[in-house]
């Protein structure tokens, strides 16, 4: 008797996978394509703590550090633990980074430091010195998504006995059983982890949470100069879009320089991450398109202003490789939802971008609460 089914193998639903096997349950898991697809592979695989907000997210992701670094050793993928570089690129951002560090880093506790002058012109043999400023973050991880999730696939099924039924439609849930195009599968719990999809199941109670998708334009690249990166890479307009940085004054007064001088970057939600592949490229993006269907259309102008933004921060050209979308479940009440919509029937649901950062740990709340642990 399967005591858990899983619908999905994004990291959500992976951590789900981990958190129950590894106290003994007998685990399956469905996904409908033969290996993941969504969200958390299309990503940038940073697992940034630096950037959540204070309270339950911080907290989240701190946890989630801790998981990461066990199933790198466990499953045998790459994760760079150096932490990340958020550059400022120019006095207001550095004044910006400066308050943070300041004020709310400490009352909180985000293990960071403020680099500038020599610290700045020593980084990558003074690479950045074009800079005002780094912020390193400094328990920051990152990772190729690509290569992790199928590594942290083979180590559930092979070291911790997890079922996986790939190439696998659900198609229907009931209290204790499921449908699926490989047959029908009983259990004492079932959680949903559908990523973005809101209608194949549970329509009605994910419709109350009014979600929607957001879709996102990425690129691979190569540097055309010599550049061994090994962090993960950030610019002070991401201080507009990350809950730690976005509420602070400064953050508001940026946010009006930018709109003034660059509205287009408002406009498309673009904002600049970087993350090194073990093979000397870089992922880049990236843009935020929100609705209730991601568009297959992408604009060039998009990816042109992304390539501009990542050579003024890398300081040289690039020469892109690959161009994709992203997409995940953006909208809702919060950063996630945990529902309970039947007895025995649960949905896992991010609506932000952050579910390689908080993904672990938040299957471990939520596995825990299942199982009544501590009551």
């Amino acid at each position: 008797m399967t005591d858990l089914l899983i619908v999905g193998a994004g990291i959500l639903g992976l951590s789900h996978a981990y958190a129950a096997a590894r106290r003994g349950l007998r685990v399956r898991v469905f996904e409908r394509s033969a290996t993941p697809l969504g969200a958390s592979v299309r990503n940038f695989g940073q697992a940034l703590i630096s950037g959540q907000p204070p309270g339950q997210m911080l907290d989240l992701a701190k946890a989630s550090r801790g998981i990461w670094a066990h199933w790198s050793q466990q499953a045998g993928f790459a994760l760079k633990s150096n932490g990340s570089l958020l550059f400022a690129r120019n006095p207001l951002e550095h004044e910006l980074l400066q308050a943070f560090c300041s004020e709310r880093a400490i009352a909180y506790g985000y293990n960071v430091e403020l680099l500038h002058g020599a610290a700045l012109d020593e980084l990558y043999g003074g690479q950045f010195r074009h800079h005002h400023a780094a912020l390193r973050g400094l328990d920051d991880q990152q990772l190729y998504s690509r290569e992790a999730l199928p590594a942290l696939v083979k180590f559930l099924r092979d070291k911790l006995g997890v079922d996986f039924h790939f190439s696998t439609l659900v198609r229907d849930i009931e209290p204790g059983q499921v449908s699926t195009t490989a047959g029908r599968f009983s259990a004492r719990h079932i959680v949903v982890c559908s990523g973005h999809d809101y209608q194949t199941l549970l329509a009605e109670p994910l419709a109350a949470l009014q979600p929607q998708v957001c879709r996102l334009q990425m690129l691979r690249a190569r540097p055309r100069f010599a550049l061994d990166l090994q962090h993960a890479l950030l610019t002070g307009l991401s201080c507009l879009h990350y809950g730690a940085y976005a509420d602070l004054p400064l953050a508001q007064t940026l946010r009006a320089e930018v709109e003034r001088a660059t509205p287009h970057l408002l406009e498309h939600g673009i904002h600049l991450l970087i993350s090194p592949t073990p093979y000397g490229e870089l992922i880049i993006g990236d843009s935020h398109a929100y609705g209730s269907d991601a568009s297959p259309f992408n604009a060039e102008q998009v990816d042109n202003w992304l390539i501009e933004l990542a050579e003024q921060t890398l300081g040289g050209p690039i020469d892109v490789v690959e161009r994709w979308q992203g997409v995940y479940g953006s909208g809702g009440p919060g950063p996630f939802s945990l529902l309970q919509v039947a007895p025995g029937i649960h949905a896992a649901l991010m609506h932000s971008g952050v579910g390689m950062s908080v993904g672990p740990a938040l299957a471990e709340r939520h596995i825990a609460q299942l199982l009544n642990e501590g009551e």
